[in-house]
């Protein structure tokens, strides 16, 4: 997932897909644990989502606090 397709997602639903994408990982690193993976790569790409989801959910956070300051 891109970083502008995250932007355009409202609170609600960013928190869900940051939900679903840290079981998603979870059940990747398991999976890889037991047996091989077909793509490894799909950890890092759903790190990396996480980091993405994690990233707009604090400049929104950081965003409100300024405008609550002003």
């Amino acid at each position: 997932m891109k970083y502008a397709d995250i932007k355009d997602l409202p609170n609600n639903e960013l928190n869900s897909r940051l939900r679903e994408e840290r079981r998603m990982l979870d059940k990747l690193k398991f999976a890889h644990g037991v047996s091989t993976l077909e793509n490894p790569g799909k950890i890092a790409e759903s790190k990396k989502t996480i980091a993405r989801l994690i990233t707009e959910m604090n400049s929104r956070r950081i965003a409100n606090q300024v405008k609550g300051e002003e």
